[in-house]
């Protein structure tokens, strides 16, 4: 079963372009490194210019665990930290077929 996942990221005031830019970058390793994620998309709130929401599909929960367990990832979502403006709020759910 397929299992989706919506994660609310913020970014700091007025780091949005190096925030987008180095989520940009972190799409590219995982589209490369994790055959079992379906999509991994970013998107911005239209209410808060610092809100985002990346929408994410995985195949099954081994996909899940694989994501961000490898070198690549870690060193490329580094730069991440720094730009949020707070804690990720993580949202899984089971695709309905």
């Amino acid at each position: 079963m397929a299992i989706g996942i919506v994660a609310k990221l913020t970014c700091k005031e007025g780091a949005n372009a190096e925030f987008e830019a180095g989520f940009k970058k972190l799409q590219k390793v995982v589209r490369k490194n994790e055959p079992d994620c379906l999509f991994y998309l970013l998107n911005k709130s239209r209410d808060d210019d610092t809100t985002y929401y990346v929408m994410a599909n995985y195949a099954n929960a081994k996909a899940i665990e694989f994501h961000g367990s490898y070198n690549e990832y870690r060193e490329t979502s580094k730069v991440l930290g720094p730009l949020s403006g707070a804690r990720p709020e993580i949202t899984l759910m089971d695709q309905i077929d």
